[in-house]
């Protein structure tokens, strides 16, 4: 399978968003990564609703959605009307788990969930078979351009190893402090979806940042 690029539209020049998402519209990305931040359960606060409203209007790409929000369930319902295609939310954020995968599951969007650095992947042995994507923390969330954390190397092996051994069909994105120096590694060991932010935005070129990353 090819790797997916979803660049984290958080690192954008928000000044000039709209040249920036039809930038990303017209280049090689497969999603466009959604960082919605509430100041409670990560320390920044990013955009909400209106801003992910106003950027379903500038592309038809998928929306990747990833909610850094405390009790997601608060706005799940909220953000599947909006238009996202895929919702993630932090296994650490609710003890709804179960009840928010069946409410994202059967409006047709796809579920994600995220996890920090610091929680264990065999906590998701129980949901592995009714999500479709893993969001792989590769950094502590809340914030853009943080050093990637070199132990998610071993953290993805040991991810890809419970998907096959559950025969799981669920993607693996990581997110955080994807670059240069280790994007290679990641796909090698078998990242689906690469969540880059700085990297491409820094750049001179997205497009061929989003190709470098891709082929």
């Amino acid at each position: 399978m090819s790797i997916k690029v979803s660049p984290s539209i958080l690192a954008a020049d928000f000044g000039n968003i709209e040249r920036e998402c039809n930038l990303i519209d017209k280049s090689g990305a497969d999603w466009f990564h959604l960082d919605v931040m509430d100041g409670i359960f990560v320390p920044n606060i990013s955009f909400g609703m209106p801003v992910v409203k106003a950027i379903r209007k500038m592309t038809s790409k998928p929306l990747d959605v990833h909610l850094m929000i405390t009790e997601p369930e608060r706005y799940i319902e909220k953000f599947i009307e909006l238009g996202s295609d895929i919702i993630s939310f932090h296994l650490e954020a609710t003890n709804k788990l179960e009840e928010n995968i069946s409410l994202i599951k059967s409006n047709n969007v796809k579920v994600g969930i995220a996890i920090n650095p610091d929680t264990p992947i065999d906590s998701l042995i129980d949901i592995i078979n009714k999500i479709d994507l893993v969001c792989l923390m590769g950094v502590f969330p809340g914030f853009a351009g943080q050093k990637f954390i070199k132990n998610t190397f071993d953290r993805l092996k040991e991810l890809k190893k419970l998907i096959i051994d559950n025969d799981s069909k669920a993607l693996i994105e990581v997110d955080g402090g994807v670059k240069a120096d280790n994007y290679m590694e990641l796909r090698s060991l078998g990242a689906d979806v690469l969540v880059a932010g700085s990297y491409i935005f820094n750049s001179e070129d997205y497009d061929l940042v989003i190709k470098k990353l891709k082929e």
